[in-house]
């Protein structure tokens, strides 16, 4: 299951996660986010030792702006409250894995 994050939540989700955590800040009108969405799920759904969390970059333009994405979809891998990578646009599978050590 893919985690809604929020500024709310954020904190808890990913920065205080002990696991590696995955953030796809995205927005619904944006096709290559629509089109990473369904890897994300699967992704999501096989989790084993990493979370992903989707950031709308819409509804949350507080956390948009402070992690500075200016391009979507923005893929921000977190581990221990850290970034550790960080890529622009549809990626495939296989790098998104490697992203959050897998």
């Amino acid at each position: 299951m893919i985690i809604i994050g929020t500024k709310d939540n954020f904190d808890v989700e990913v920065l205080q996660s002990d696991v590696p955590v995955l953030v796809d800040f995205n927005a619904t009108w944006c096709p290559p986010c629509q089109a990473l969405h369904p890897i994300l799920e699967e992704m999501a759904e096989n989790a084993d030792g990493y979370k992903i969390v989707a950031v709308d970059i819409d509804d949350e333009e507080e956390l948009a702006e402070k992690y500075e994405v200016s391009s979507i979809p923005c893929l921000v891998a977190f581990k221990d409250g850290e970034e550790t990578d960080r890529e622009i646009g549809l990626k495939p599978k296989s790098k998104l894995l490697k992203m959050v050590g897998k």
